[in-house]
């Protein structure tokens, strides 16, 4: 394979996962995306401590559905964020990888 066609494939998968958006619009969403994901991952610990009584029960004794629950809110949380990672403002540069300019951090 020619190194030049892996060159363009991967930008072409990068450029299609990135959403480009007025610098307003980015703010909004990098500010509630982010409030949202902590709100959903610290409730979703809390719902599974609550249903779990702070890992004192037994499984049988434990409320499975609370459990599930908070395990659901957890990873709501994280689709959340990682989701909202793909947008940025009109202007930003590109991610390390694809910058032509070296990178001098190890």
């Amino acid at each position: 394979m020619d190194s030049s066609t892996d060159d363009t494939e991967s930008d072409e998968e990068t450029g299609a996962r990135e959403v480009e958006v007025p610098l307003r619009l980015y703010k909004v969403v990098t500010v509630f995306s982010t409030l949202f994901a902590v709100a959903f991952v610290v409730g979703g610990f809390v719902v599974l401590d609550t249903a779990t009584q702070r890992a004192r029960l037994s499984l049988a004794e434990m409320n499975i559905a609370l459990a599930l629950l908070g395990v659901v809110m957890i990873a709501a949380g994280a689709l959340v964020y990682a989701f909202a990672t793909r947008f940025r403002a009109e202007g930003m540069g590109k991610p390390k990888e694809q910058s032509d300019e070296p990178s001098n951090n190890g």
